[in-house]
């Protein structure tokens, strides 16, 4: 009778804990190919606003927590509901990588809870700085590094948003220079 009411593996604390940071690392792979394809293809229509200055707290944007908020919530209610660690795990790492992205990038990235601590550490500087290189460009087409945990090296990113072309980059010559004056080569 229990195998029928647990249809997912039973797992120990220490295993829901590897499938929550393996969650986390397949998360930031869907970012990567849902930020590149969806959001900077069929969905611009909300991610552009992410590309253009701010009135106010929220943006169109905002849209894509939501939705990755939603199939969180659910698993985190299903696990822990009909006692499904292994479903429970699932919907803690989804959950944990938003909490990370939202520390990254609206945090320390966009700055959205003021705060004046800038990273000195490697990782750091260099996520951010990968980030800005991203938001040079406020078109569709033509950016570089869609990841929010990790990026390629910004030299690579220099050497890729030089060749593209393809993007209209920002026509505020300050922001050009504050994405690209900071970045370590």
């Amino acid at each position: 009778m229990n195998d029928i009411i647990h249809m997912w593996p039973q797992v120990n604390f220490l295993e829901g804990l590897g499938i929550v940071l393996l969650v986390v690392a397949i998360m930031e792979i869907v970012a990567i190919v849902s930020h590149k394809w969806v959001m900077h293809g069929f969905l611009w229509s909300l991610h552009k606003s992410h590309h253009e200055p701010r009135h106010g707290n929220f943006e169109k944007n905002d849209w894509f927590a939501v939705m990755g908020a939603v199939p969180s919530i659910i698993l985190l209610v299903w696990g822990t509901g009909w006692n499904e660690p292994f479903i429970t795990a699932i919907g803690a790492g989804i959950t944990a990588y938003g909490a990370i992205y939202f520390g990254f990038h609206d945090i320390l990235v966009h700055r959205r809870i003021k705060h004046s601590w800038n990273p000195q550490g490697r990782y750091l500087k260099r996520i951010v700085q990968a980030h800005r290189l991203h938001h040079v460009v406020e078109s569709k087409h033509g950016t570089v590094s869609y990841g929010f945990l990790w990026a390629p090296p910004v030299r690579e990113l220099l050497a890729q948003l030089e060749a593209s072309g393809a993007g209209k980059l920002r026509s505020n010559k300050l922001s050009r220079d504050m994405a690209v004056s900071e970045v370590e080569v």
